[in-house]
């Protein structure tokens, strides 16, 4: 069935909403079927259940850097966030990278690539390009439809809140995995 199912989803819901979780989750289970997982996700760090940075995890090779710091000085801000610079040109590299993989998950895309070119800039032609059997990619809501419309084909998952992000990410799993068969057909 691959060509009649969408291979770039637009993973859209609101803050806190679960939309990392659900990419996490989705790798995993992508990982346990054999299929190649690669790109970045980016998990909270928390501090006695505050949210106080924001890391990069490369799903390849599992290495991890902090992203963000919540009122942090210097780098490149947006509102209250100061991101790392030198997290990021890292980000970028691991992103230019990718040779091809099977799930690509890039979590986020927002106000610093899309307005600014900056952030995880080299995940919007590594999305366009199709190196991949599946992608995710985070979109704020506020760029979601503007995204869609730039990727034609794509579809949008709406995370409603952190309760629902469980089953979603299993029915989805089960859904990508039973449609795209097992990690031993690379594509491309």
């Amino acid at each position: 069935m691959p060509g009649l199912w969408p291979e770039r989803w637009i993973v859209t819901g609101g803050r806190g909403a679960g939309k990392t979780t659900f990419c996490g989750r989705v790798a995993e289970w992508a990982r346990d079927a054999g299929w190649r997982v690669a790109g970045l996700l980016s998990p909270a760090r928390l501090e006695r259940g505050e949210k106080i940075g924001i890391e990069a995890l490369d799903l390849h090779s599992g290495a991890r850097r902090l992203l963000a710091t919540r009122g942090g000085e210097g780098g490149v801000r947006w509102g209250e966030w100061s991101f790392d610079p030198s997290t990021i040109a890292w980000g970028n590299r691991v992103l230019r990278s990718l040779a091809g993989c099977d799930l690509l998950v890039i979590d986020e895309i927002g106000p610093l690539e899309l307005e600014k070119g900056e952030g995880w800039s080299a995940a919007l032609p590594l999305l366009q390009e199709g190196r991949y059997r599946l992608a995710l990619a985070v979109v704020r809501p506020e760029y979601a439809l503007g995204q869609f419309l730039r990727w034609p084909g794509s579809c949008l998952i709406t995370i409603p809140g952190p309760r629902e992000t469980g089953w979603l990410a299993e029915h989805f799993s089960d859904v990508f995995l039973r449609l795209l068969g097992s990690g031993s057909e690379r594509h491309r």
